[in-house]
């Protein structure tokens, strides 16, 4: 039976689920519907409005590449508090960010959306300017994603930049110091795998981000996310099924992939795609010191790769009994 949301819920909690469904359907489907409205009016009297559109999209071609476009005022919206308090999401500071410094930053886990990158370090829902004063936060994801009109900019003025060694090198090397890139290091194949309850990051084999942090001389900082995981389920989709093997070559052949997942309804609990009310901790660790080195060698990267896994695992044990995770629950990495 379908379990409906009663009539008396606080005026509060239906402005935290409408700010989450504008998030959720502009994920879903805007990028799609941009493409189609930018096409579709250069078949109408209004075709000036995608030639200027266009013009504009061509000389601001690169920004995505270039350290985004930060606009606080809309970084500040009162509607990011109304989705964090939705959850709800918390920010926790273990140690100090030294503003005259880089860092360079595994976001884990990916799960199905990446919510909560988005909420702490593309708004200021969580507090993030205020814990850590003097830093500009980035955050990296598919460049599939700029090439979607309007929604490109959208994305860009919340401080997302394209996953691309361009970006990390202007990020890290060309606008001074006090900045903070992200990389949600299992990527789009992590997402296949993130179950509620399930802690398996796709890590073993991830070293690029190690090495750019060697090359530039970034801190490297560890952040998990407790609870990222829960608030969608997942349809099965073991390797071996046929929907893990669909998902696979989808992903080779676009470069993203593409989870099956449910959550509850707006005005239901038993079904949509609105994740669940479910907390989500998000724990920033103290920085891994890096030496500058221009050149480095496998083994370098290799130790501190090793190094970057460890400290990972002691932020996981540290803090997970915390969250309710069970003492004989451990990271897994692959």
């Amino acid at each position: 039976m379908v379990e409906f949301t009663p009539l008396c819920v606080p005026w509060e909690r239906r402005l935290q689920t409408l700010v989450v469904l504008q998030w959720v359907g502009c994920w879903v489907s805007m990028a799609l519907l941009c493409h189609v409205v930018f096409i579709g009016l250069l078949f109408t009297r209004f075709w000036i409005i995608s030639i200027l559109y266009a013009v504009w999209w061509y000389l601001d071609r690169a920004k995505p590449w270039q350290g985004s476009r930060h606009i606080d005022v809309l970084r500040r919206w009162a509607v990011w508090k109304h989705m964090k308090d939705y959850f709800p999401i918390s920010l926790v500071k273990t140690a100090e960010l030294d503003p005259s410094r880089n860092y360079l930053t595994g976001y884990h886990p990916h799960g199905i959306a990446a919510v909560r990158a988005f909420t702490n370090l593309c708004t200021d829902g969580t507090g993030f300017p205020s814990l850590f004063p003097g830093i500009c936060s980035h955050l990296m994801m598919l460049n599939l994603w700029f090439w979607a009109p309007v929604f490109r900019d959208y994305i860009i003025i919340g401080g997302m930049v394209a996953a691309d060694k361009e970006s990390v090198s202007h990020i890290l090397s060309r606008e001074g110091v006090g900045n903070l890139l992200a990389i949600i290091v299992g990527g789009v194949q992590e997402a296949l795998d993130a179950r509620s309850g399930g802690y398996k990051l796709e890590l073993l084999n991830r070293k690029g981000f190690i090495r750019l942090a060697l090359m530039h001389g970034a801190a490297l900082v560890p952040i998990f996310s407790f609870g990222e995981n829960d608030i969608y389920e997942q349809v099965e989709n073991s390797p071996g099924t046929w929907l893990r093997w669909f998902q696979d070559g989808l992903q080779k052949v676009t470069g993203g992939s593409m989870p099956l997942f449910y959550g509850r309804g707006v005005f239901q609990y038993s079904f949509g795609l609105m994740p669940y009310h479910r907390p989500v901790t998000t724990v920033v660790e103290k920085p891994i010191e890096v030496q500058k080195t221009p050149h480095p060698s496998q083994e370098e990267v290799d130790r501190l790769h090793q190094r970057y896994m460890k400290e990972l695992e002691n932020l996981f044990e540290a803090h997970k009994l915390k969250y309710n995770i069970p003492r004989d629950q451990h990271l897994e990495f692959y």
